[in-house]
């Protein structure tokens, strides 16, 4: 029997070219960042994250407002059922007053009769009974007892909290969508394995029916091989059925078409990462701190409700003869507001934000424990990979030195097609093996830089 060299030949070519190259230092796939872009922008948790963080500056500027002057138009129009006016007796005592003072200017005696042809001026009323009013107001804040100022400082440590909540839930979905591309570049990769590997099963199918034409062979051999096709089918419709399911989880993730996602060839390549490599603080780390703040400005707010707080208030009128007598045309003042005991509600409050700001202590606490868990974790599950990458590339040399031997041996007829296709399927698994420690890999890698908080995207 003749040996098939030239098949194998081309299957180890093409498992060459699929094996992952290694790659130095965090280098995505630029198709890879283009989906973990739009993956970002249709994160509805990612974009809550950063409303809520818009919401807080907002509250920056209406702590700032506090300060501005407040200026209100006021219009009116009042009907009374008659004019106020001075009572009978109070009438009178002005009409009295008023002949006295009439008599000494023009020289007459203080008890002489008043003369009927000196005129008299009415005593006005206090208010007529048609009333319209349109005056301006104005409010200022000179001193809020750093009331506000504080409110300010908290709002921007929680707008900084959220926005590092927005980025922490960024890597989250980065890592996802890192992963979801890779098993796709793995299902690929095995894929095409099973595809050059049918290949050879179908010229050794041909060679195999001419050699029971010529009473070389038995058609237990061609049987061998047709259950090793259907053995291969099933294994093709199981790597379709995982590349249908990350297709639909890139979409979900992405939004990113189904049709343009069946067009991707991704492809693994190893990462060589430094383990020793500085790590920055995390974005969870950072958001806590930025949050503990936030309540300690918030502690300092309450406290401050004791200090006094100085406001001014200005008025005035624009129509003027529909004031009252009592009424002034114009009035400015300043005003000191001073809160010396309210209940205890302002220290009952301090001191349960107090008690928050232990909680996000804790909090913080805890979470540098997890990442330095996570780290440690990482680093041998990298170490792992690395190690297991070089016992599978060994595997597969001995698989391929088996497949020769037992090919040459099939050649002389001192080997069954059951030994070929036994070698044939060791040397698919051994590569299978490859490109799954290559995967597990790149992920000790993604999950190392996020543990010290240095993934790029």
């Amino acid at each position: 029997m003749k040996p098939y060299k030239g098949a194998f030949a081309i299957l180890l070519i093409f498992l060459a070219t699929v094996m992952p190259s290694v790659t130095k230092g965090q280098q995505l796939d630029p198709i890879l960042k283009g989906l973990i872009n739009k993956g970002l922008s249709k994160s509805q948790t990612v974009n809550g994250k950063y409303l809520d963080a818009e919401q807080a500056g907002i509250d920056q500027k209406l702590a700032k407002s506090v300060f501005l002057p407040k200026i209100t138009l006021n219009g009116s129009y009042t009907h009374l059922n008659d004019d106020i006016t001075f009572d009978e007796n109070t009438k009178n005592l002005l009409t009295e007053t008023q002949k006295l003072v009439i008599k000494d200017a023009v020289g007459l005696p203080f008890n002489s009769t008043f003369p009927n042809t000196l005129p008299l001026q009415e005593v006005p009323v206090l208010q007529n009974q048609n009333i319209l009013r349109s005056s301006v107001d104005v409010d200022w804040v000179l001193f809020s007892g750093l009331e506000a100022s504080n409110a300010l400082q908290a709002s921007k440590h929680k707008e900084a909290s959220l926005n590092y909540l927005g980025m922490a839930e960024e890597d989250k979905i980065a890592l996802q969508i890192i992963e979801a591309y890779d098993k796709l570049a793995l299902v690929r990769a095995s894929k095409k394995v099973l595809t050059t590997s049918e290949d050879y099963l179908n010229e050794q199918a041909i060679y195999v029916s001419k050699a029971i034409e010529n009473g070389l062979a038995t058609p237990i051999s061609r049987n061998k091989i047709e259950l090793a096709k259907q053995q291969l089918e099933a294994k093709k419709l199981e790597f379709e059925h995982n590349n249908t399911l990350l297709i639909e989880v890139l979409h979900q993730l992405t939004g990113e078409s189904r049709a343009d996602l069946k067009m991707l060839q991704p492809q693994l390549h190893s990462f060589s990462v430094d383990a020793d490599s500085n790590w920055e603080k995390r974005n969870e780390i950072k958001a806590l701190e930025e949050a503990e703040q936030a309540t300690q400005y918030q502690a300092k707010m309450i406290k401050s409700n004791f200090i006094p707080k100085v406001a001014m208030k200005g008025h005035y009128e624009f129509i003027e003869e529909n004031l009252s007598l009592l009424d002034p045309k114009w009035y400015v003042g300043v005003g000191l507001k001073w809160n010396v005991f309210d209940g205890n509600q302002s220290r009952l409050k301090r001191r349960k934000v107090q008690l928050e700001t232990a909680k996000y202590r804790e909090q913080i606490e805890e979470a540098n424990e997890m990442i330095e868990l996570a780290i440690s974790k990482a680093e041998i599950s990298y170490e792992s990979a690395l190690l297991n990458t070089k016992i599978v590339k060994k595997e597969i040399e001995l698989a391929n030195e088996n497949y020769e031997m037992v090919n040459t041996q099939y050649k002389n007829n001192l080997a069954s097609i059951n030994d070929v296709l036994d070698a044939l399927n060791d040397v698919e698994k051994a590569n299978f093996k490859l490109q799954e420690s290559y995967f597990k890999e790149r992920r000790a890698v993604a999950d190392l830089l996020h543990a010290k908080g240095i993934l790029n995207y």
